[in-house]
């Protein structure tokens, strides 16, 4: 008895289509718009009646019944019309709640004709007019029906307000027409009652405000087979055939069919509503036997392209049907990877995962950008698991549009007393808002006038991960008093117009995927994007395992929102959801200067571009240290940190270990020691005791690294070799430059140009920060090494030395940092090991990074 219940189960759980009841409607309505009579459609699969719509008029003031001047129309419902010059509306009593799923489908029908009436005839075929939902939500705007007439598809949100509202709107001195339209309820089964996946530049947390919005059919197409008509689909729809998209030569593709009952699991959500055993009945696979001669012999891909309205938002539902399940060698069905807009939707796509049978129907949904150069593309093609012989198929295709306004916030009941509360509280938190920044401002200048001690840097004792907020808002923790720069205690919210969602930060990624890795540093990975809105961007992603951690991704935050200059990286937003901490940054396309010295093939840099690569990272630094309110000290000067964009534009980078300086009266900033071995200064090493000299100090190791082509700590070299900065400054001392210039460059470079440029750089050298130059000063100086090796001027040495002015060209501090194509790369790996003389020798029992 247990077995015969078992078989009955089934039975029922996947019953053929043949058994299934045609579908009808919680409501509906069907007009003949401008007809006097009703006109029939008995051959539909539930015969249908289309009504005269003079009944749900708003107004008929104005509003024409035309009929055609043809006797024999292409079909009753187009013999007549509604039109008018001015606007005219239709109401619906709509007895549908705002629950989620809850669709309408709307047809609007349209077919130009010649008017038959008096006193002359007059042509649709030159309306020109919009139309609206709820006399506010455009679904088309300056519309002109095509000659041939069209049917205009659209999936609307239930919004439970009781009435359904359609506006026609005629253009200045134009007419307004509509042949037909069909309203009715669709079955809850046929949108959004699966996950949809999102592709590319897409944010998986949008899908819920595209649930609310109106759905535009533009594609439906049953892939391989002929057209089906309305009278053969339960929901009156057209499947046209596929051939006309296919991209590709004749013969790239086959088509399979099958007689056997299609098999539906209503129990999940699969019916013939959702589409008909037709559209289901064939499909189009990838011909490996047949390709024609000159043509890829396979592996392949099988493509359709179809014209799109460039960056708009479609949902694209694709159909599948496998007939040879059960025969699959590896059991597991067809498997094969799906692409949508030349992006991966999904890698090694298995059929079983929701049909368990032979032709049993089955979909998935996928939303998706339109590029902004070239077509909407569907692609199918073989995995590294599909079997031999064996790539995609495809037996449906449907591709909607998502158009804009949001239908069901509309149709809410008191959304005008919501808006005026929303616009009063936007109104107050304004003004709060102002008093707030005056009253900072009033504060802020009473503390710079007078002088606050020195804060001493303590280990934090807080956790070294983010501590993000229950609902996943941005605020940042600035209680710990580590040196953040600029903070003054308490939660902090850093502006949420700099704040991505995490979700689009693994879509840009492709989840942080392995091939998208171009760097490994102290803090974390770093992967290469691209965000939705086009802009390539490179990601850091915090370890866990890092001890720099919250610290440093507060810091980088605080210094990055407030400052822009042309040679500072620009922080394009962070994230701090789900216990990540990520940071996002222009990309810059030449990657690290240490990469392009030594260390990677990248061809050598010529001596021109080394040093304008100098200047405009001394640009930047002197930046940091004058040009901002307060004098901000990087800490964490080295070549990894200076970034090349195009045109080997230099732009300073990482700015997680960066303090405020001194304030006017003060000397110095007692702080613990942080940075890289190798380029940390002597007396901040010694003393604790930091000042935007300890920046020049690191730079002045720069200098000599650029100049040398060589690490600045170097274990394989001969003991008196291992420290760059000592190595150097000792053999500049004994006059032997060309023995430690990069023989790559050798015959381009002035001797002048060297000579003042070694002569800087071992200024920044000096041990006590007294003697070293402020970053004003190298700037002026290696501007003026530019010079000398650009004009060839001929002087003596003695003519090339000595103080110089800081009378230097004022930099372009940029305000709003806008998106550029120059790309970004990032590795803030650390530069480690042990010298031998001086301070310089940095042993390693300290927080170096």
């Amino acid at each position: 008895m247990a077995a015969v219940l078992i078989v009955l189960l089934l039975h029922f759980t996947f019953l053929p289509s043949t058994a299934l009841a045609a579908f009808s409607p919680a409501f509906s309505y069907y007009l003949a718009c401008g007809a006097s009579s009703n006109v029939s459609f008995p051959r539909d699969s539930q015969a249908r009646s289309f009504v005269p719509d003079a009944p749900f008029l708003s107004s008929v003031a104005g509003v024409s019944a035309v009929t055609s001047s043809n006797s024999n129309p292409a079909s009753p419902l187009y013999a007549a019309a509604r039109a008018a010059g001015s606007e005219f509306s239709y109401r619906f009593a709509d007895p549908g709640s705002a629950a989620p799923n809850e669709f309408r489908v709307l047809r609007l029908h349209f077919f130009p004709f010649t008017t038959a009436q008096s006193p002359g005839p007059v042509s649709l075929s030159t309306a020109l007019f919009s139309v609206s939902l709820l006399d506010a939500y455009p679904i088309l705007s300056n519309f002109s029906p095509p000659s041939a007439g069209v049917i205009k598809e659209y999936f609307v949100p239930a919004g439970g307000s009781g009435e359904f509202r359609i506006k026609f709107t005629p253009d200045a001195g134009s007419t307004a027409f509509v042949n037909a339209i069909e309203l009715f309820a669709a079955p809850p089964e046929l949108l959004w009652k699966f996950s949809v996946t999102p592709v590319d530049a897409v944010d998986s947390g949008d899908m819920n405000l595209w649930a609310q919005k109106t759905l535009e059919t533009v594609y439906r197409l049953n892939v391989g087979g002929s057209k089906v008509p309305m009278e053969n689909d339960t929901l009156w729809r057209t499947w046209l055939p596929d051939d006309p998209y296919i991209y590709g030569p004749d013969g790239i593709s086959v088509v399979n069919s099958t007689t056997a009952p299609i098999i539906y699991n209503p129990s999940i959500g699969y019916t013939r509503e959702v589409a008909p055993d037709i559209v289901y009945k064939t499909q189009r696979a990838m011909n490996f036997t047949g390709v024609p001669t000159g043509a890829t012999p396979g592996p392949f891909n099988l493509t359709w392209t179809f014209p799109a309205e460039r960056g708009s938002d479609y949902l694209l539902r694709l159909h599948w049907c496998d007939y040879s399940l059960v025969s699959s060698v590896s059991q597991a069905g067809t498997v094969f990877n799906v692409y949508i807009a030349q992006s991966i939707a999904t890698r090694d796509l298995d059929l079983t995962k929701t049909a368990k049978q032979s032709n049993e129907a089955t979909y998935r949904d996928y939303a998706a950008k339109a590029p902004i150069t070239g077509n909407l593309t569907v692609t199918i093609g073989t995995s590294d698991k599909s079997g031999s012989g064996e790539g995609g198929i495809l037996n449906g295709l449907e591709i909607m549009k998502v158009t804009s306004g949001n239908l069901i916030s509309a149709r809410s009941p008191g959304r005008t007393k919501k808006i005026l509360i929303a616009t009063l509280s936007a109104v107050l938190g304004a003004a709060v808002l102002a008093c707030a920044v005056l009253c900072f401002f009033v504060m802020q200048r009473r503390r710079r006038q007078v002088p606050r001690p020195a804060p001493e840097e303590k280990q934090s004792t807080q956790p070294p991960w983010s501590l993000h907020t229950q609902d996943g808002s941005s605020w940042v923790d600035m209680s710990n008093p580590s040196g953040v720069v600029g903070t003054s205690g308490g939660m902090h919210r850093v502006t949420t117009q700099l704040h991505i969602a995490l979700s689009e930060i693994t879509t840009a990624t492709d989840n942080f995927h392995e091939r998208n890795l171009i760097g490994v540093g102290g803090f974390g990975n770093v992967y290469r994007g691209v965000l939705r809105d086009g802009t390539p961007v490179a990601v850091k992603r915090a370890n866990r395992a890092s001890k720099q951690g919250l610290p440093e991704f507060q810091t980088e935050i605080v210094v990055l929102s407030r400052i822009r200059h042309r040679h500072l990286v620009s922080l394009i937003g962070y994230c701090n959801e789900h216990s990540e901490m990520i940071l996002v940054y222009e990309y810059m396309s030449k990657g690290t200067l240490r990469s392009h010295l030594y260390g990677s093939e990248e061809p050598p840099l010529s001596w021109k571009q080394r040093l304008e690569i100098c200047v405009g990272a001394a640009r930047g630094l002197h930046y940091l240290h004058t040009g901002y309110s307060e004098n901000i000290i990087h800490r964490d000067v080295k070549s990894t940190n200076i970034l090349l964009g195009d045109g080997f534009i230099a732009k300073v980078a990482d700015f997680g270990l960066s303090r405020i300086g001194p304030s006017f009266g003060e000397t110095h900033v007692s702080t613990a020691v942080k940075g890289s071995f190798g380029y940390l200064d002597p007396e901040y090493f010694k003393t604790q005791q930091l000042t935007d000299r300890s920046d020049v100090y690191s730079f002045g190791v720069v200098l000599y690294e650029m100049l040398c082509a060589r690490p600045v700590i170097d274990q394989s070299l001969d003991r008196d070799q291992i420290n760059l900065a000592e190595w150097a400054l000792n053999m500049q001392k004994k006059g032997q430059l060309d023995k430690i210039t990069d023989p790559r460059i050798a015959g381009q470079v002035n001797g002048n140009s060297l000579r003042k440029f070694a002569e800087t750089a071992e200024k920044c050298l000096a041990e006590y920060g007294l003697d070293r130059p402020s970053m004003g000063d190298v700037l002026w100086n290696l501007e003026y090494c530019l010079q000398l090796q650009e004009t060839h001027v001929s002087r003596d040495a003695f003519e090339d030395s000595g103080a110089v002015a800081t009378q230097f060209p004022a930099d372009v501090v940029v305000p709003r940092w806008e998106p550029s194509s120059t790309s970004f790369l990032m590795d803030d790996s650390d530069e480690m090991g042990i010298g031998n003389s001086m301070a310089l020798s940095q042993l390693s029992g300290g927080e170096g990074r």
